[in-house]
């Protein structure tokens, strides 16, 4: 009986440790993936962004580039995420497809018309296409958030 007893401990103890495995692998529950492709895109952004803040325009470009490729594959696992959304349409407008960019975020705003991001950086993609009337749109809906999107926004704005 004891024998019994060890053999069903071992046995549940190793199923118990394989599930865990698989699915820290990404084998079960197939949102690991697309996590991972978005905090992967998101790095890429960031490093971008520093390449750009160094005047290092063709480096920050192609580091934009591979970001869009990857928010791309995270997309195609879900097509309803406005964060991704958001990415793919910084990663086109920053590497100057706008047309692209405008549609990515408009598509955002029907899953979260609030994005914060989404309605920043398409308002900065009005100021830079010359529509301020719809930047100002963008910053209406920031309005009340006394976040940096509306600060940011505001002062381009202002600025142009």
């Amino acid at each position: 009986m004891k024998k019994n007893i060890k053999i069903l401990i071992i046995l549940l103890t190793t199923s118990f440790f394989t599930f865990n495995l698989v699915y820290a692998a990404g084998g079960v529950g197939g949102d690991n993936d697309q996590v991972s492709l978005y905090k992967q895109g998101k790095k890429l952004v960031q490093r971008a962004k520093k390449q750009e803040k160094k005047n290092r325009i063709e480096k920050a470009q192609k580091l934009y580039s591979k970001a869009y490729k990857i928010f791309e594959k995270a997309y195609a696992k879900n097509k309803k995420n406005p964060d991704i959304l958001n990415y793919l349409g910084y990663t086109l407008r920053k590497t100057g497809n706008l047309e692209k960019a405008e549609m990515y975020y408009l598509k955002g705003l029907e899953f979260d018309a609030g994005h914060l991001g989404i309605n920043e950086y398409l308002g900065e993609l009005y100021v830079q296409t010359n529509r301020i009337d719809l930047a100002i749109k963008r910053l209406d809906v920031l309005q009340g958030c006394e976040c940096e999107e509306y600060k940011e926004l505001k002062e381009l704005i202002e600025n142009k």
